[in-house]
This record gives C-alpha cells, sequence and structure tokens, in this order.
C-alpha cells in the first residue's frame, strides 16, 4: 500500500447513526468516504433488548464511531428528552467503547415526514448522520 492509499484508508471512517426514542430507536449507516447516510433499520425494542439488537448492527457493520441525535426545543432548551438521548449516547460508549458524537436533531422527523419515508425512526437516523457527515473536514 502507497503513502497516499494509507492516508486516503485512515481517513476513510464509517458511522452508524441513532434517533433515539423510548420503544424505538432508528438505525442508519454511513462513511466519510461518499458522506452520505442510509437508513437502515428501526430498533424496536427496550432495555437490554435494545442494546442486544444494536450491538449485533455494530458488529456487522463494524463502524468507527457512533453517532446519536439529540432532541432540543426550538430555542435550544433541552427536555427531558434530551437528557433521555444523552443518557443513551453514554449508555452506547459504555458498552461498546465506541467513540459517540451528539448531533442536535431538531426537525429531522419533521423532515422524514415530508420526504415521504415509509421508516420515519430509520430516515430520521439517517438525516442525523447526514447533518454529522457534513462537518467533517
Amino acid at each position: 500500500m502507497s503513502a497516499s492509499e494509507s492516508a486516503v484508508s485512515s481517513a476513510h471512517r464509517s458511522f452508524l447513526a441513532f434517533d433515539f426514542g423510548l420503544k424505538r430507536v432508528g438505525v442508519a449507516a454511513g462513511n466519510s468516504l461518499t458522506r452520505r447516510a442510509t437508513p437502515l433499520r428501526t430498533v424496536a425494542a427496550e432495555g437490554d433488548a435494545r442494546f442486544d439488537a444494536i450491538g449485533r448492527l455494530i458488529a456487522e457493520w463494524q463502524p468507527d464511531a457512533l453517532i446519536v441525535g439529540v432532541p432540543v426545543h426550538p430555542d435550544g432548551a433541552p427536555h427531558d428528552n434530551t437528557r433521555r438521548a444523552q443518557r443513551f449516547a453514554r449508555q452506547l460508549h459504555g458498552r461498546f467503547r465506541l467513540p459517540v458524537h451528539e448531533v442536535d436533531e431538531r426537525y429531522s422527523t419533521t423532515e422524514a415526514s415530508a420526504a415521504g419515508a415509509r421508516d420515519l425512526d430509520a430516515a430520521s437516523a439517517a438525516i442525523i448522520l447526514d447533518q454529522y457527515l457534513r462537518t467533517l473536514p
């Protein structure tokens, strides 16, 4: 492998993103090479069952980092779901030992619905990941 190929491969990173909900978690995948996110599925589980399903996705996709959408009020103020999503992000980090990045997810579900998404949760996760990918250098 040449030095330039090595630089490209080390810069190429993959991600799984999550649109957290109390009953369901939307999941999307993407990478820094294409800078595009793809909705994967919705995990309809709670508690440890949720983390078991997420663990299988992490094993399958082998992401370099995880992205979690954190909801806030339109004015940016936190609310109960803000804290729940942040706790979920900490739990992901603690269980899977991967870097976890939080992204403001205001309006992601509205945007997914307006686009006609069949799986709103997974489509919202893709929107969250697209937002994150746009911030990468």
